[in-house]
């Protein structure tokens, strides 16, 4: 086993999800952070902060530029973060005289803040299309089974009979209303990080708003003050991640105990057993389950990172790098399996509903 399950080159196939490990992994994360040196170079040339002839220089540089791994891992090790050395090898690539107009004003925490908000943005699209194709199949199984009878349990004991669209109600809503929130929480989550050496841009003077602002037009991002120290956009992310993959937890839950004896649930393409060839696991109830118990683990080391010492904090910020990708992950799996055992269902409701 890997130090992740989820880029691990088997269990990824389980708990992992490919489309957002391709969105938020290195090769990614070093586009984004060229990305921001870029419109960091033009919106200071805009307002007269850096030479006009120095963003196509940075630009038509970082465009070709390919980092040497090697040296920014060994660096990392050193100085607890990649952006240092990263920048040095930029700067050495552009070369003079704008070598110096390259990362001016800014620091690090700005490059790799903003550099995984660049990469969390179409990561939540994605999301949110999943979610959209996973309330369109609840309600195509509404519209299949929902009159059908199912035998209603409270506290894992028989209770009154319901209809299979009151348990699908159960499923589906929490997911709508966790889409809803999606919504309302990105225009906040999805805002640049600019604030240089202590927060203040101390050397961009009465200009920094005004680059701050450009800066975060160019890479179509939310214009906001620095929040260094202010945990509470990734924190709420990270809340909202266990909510989702906890709302979808519920679901395969339900799933995996209606197929104990598949009286009121018929589901194609089971998982195999190597001892008892007759069975068909529910893994894919089963994994969402698992998923939401990881995410469930994950939010108090979120609000772990809440807490930052003054202007910075390298432990906070590492420990969140360590939790929040992976959280992000297993949500992107919970919405990819959901799809599927959706798409499993061949029957809701008792046989003679």
């Amino acid at each position: 086993m890997s130090g992740s399950a989820f880029g691990h080159p088997v269990l990824g196939g389980l708990v992992g999800d490919d489309e957002i490990a391709t969105i938020i992994g290195f090769e990614a994360e070093m586009a984004a952070m060229a990305a921001f040196e870029t419109a960091l170079a033009e919106a200071e040339a805009e307002h007269d902060v850096i030479p006009g002839d120095a963003p196509r220089k940075i630009a038509e540089t970082l465009a070709r530029f390919r980092p040497d791994v090697a040296r920014l891992r060994e660096a990392t090790a050193r100085d607890g973060v990649v952006v240092p050395e990263l920048v040095r090898q930029m700067r050495e690539a552009v070369g003079k005289p704008h070598a110096e107009h390259l990362h001016f004003g800014a620091t690090s925490q700005d490059v790799a803040d903003t550099a995984f908000v660049l990469r969390l943005k179409p990561a939540l699209s994605v999301l949110d299309a999943r979610l959209g194709r996973i309330g369109e199949l609840f309600d195509e199984l509404g519209s299949r089974f929902g009159p059908r009878t199912l035998t209603g349990l409270t506290r894992m004991q028989v209770a009154v009979p319901i209809t299979v669209g009151d348990r699908l109600d159960s499923w589906s809503a929490p997911v709508a209303r966790d889409r809803s929130r999606l919504h309302t929480m990105m225009p906040s989550i999805l805002a640049v990080q600019f604030g240089g050496a202590a927060g203040t841009l101390d050397r961009l003077g009465s200009k920094g708003p005004a680059v701050r602002k450009s800066l975060a037009a160019r890479l179509q991002l939310q214009d906001a003050p620095q929040w260094h120290s202010q945990r509470d956009r990734p924190a709420e992310l990270g809340s909202w991640l266990a909510s989702l993959a906890g709302c979808l937890g519920k679901f395969g839950q339900d799933v995996a105990l209606m197929a104990l004896d598949g009286g009121e649930i018929a589901l194609s393409g089971g998982g195999a057993s190597s001892a008892m060839a007759h069975k068909q696991n529910p893994i894919a109830a089963e994994m969402l389950v698992t998923l939401a118990r990881f995410n469930a683990v994950q939010v108090s080391g979120m609000h772990q990172s809440l807490v930052h010492e003054a202007e910075r904090s390298g432990a906070a910020w590492t420990l969140e790098w360590l939790i929040l990708p992976q959280m992000l992950m297993a949500t992107a799996a919970s919405t990819r399996i959901a799809l599927r055992l959706l798409g499993s269902i061949e029957r809701l409701g008792k046989r003679d509903g």
